[in-house]
């Protein structure tokens, strides 16, 4: 997978979101994208660098059904997994080196998962 920006999300294979930004914040600014638009999140693509269980689980919450990532943590996958979404990855990890995956690392639902997270992100 070579993806040029940190996160893309594809419709087909049209490009209609893509940011550079670091850390979980390209996915709140994908919240912030599929609130303005008439895009089916469960028909879009998402492309993303790296895919630990803090991401996973955002992205299961925004209902995105189909992920691809360069490299995705075992934790990651499981919550993929376990809520039926669709995955590919380059690189398959133990675990992402970030004290997100820590700390959800034992949690199953997506909009626990979310309130920590933006708490986190200070949003």
């Amino acid at each position: 997978m070579s993806a040029e920006h940190t996160l893309e999300v594809f419709l087909g294979e049209v490009l209609v979101f893509f940011s550079d930004g670091k850390w979980l914040y390209p996915l709140f600014e994908l919240e912030d994208f599929l609130a303005t638009t008439d895009h089916e999140p469960g028909a879009l693509t998402v492309r993303d660098k790296i895919v630990g269980r803090a991401a996973a689980l955002l992205l299961i919450r925004l209902g995105i059904r189909e992920v691809r990532a360069g490299i995705m943590s075992k934790p990651g996958k499981e919550a993929l997994e376990t809520h039926g979404v669709s995955y590919e990855y380059d690189s398959l990890v133990d675990l992402i080196d970030c004290r997100t995956e820590a700390m959800l690392m034992n949690e199953y639902d997506p909009e626990r998962a979310y309130t920590v997270l933006k708490k986190q992100a200070r949003l």
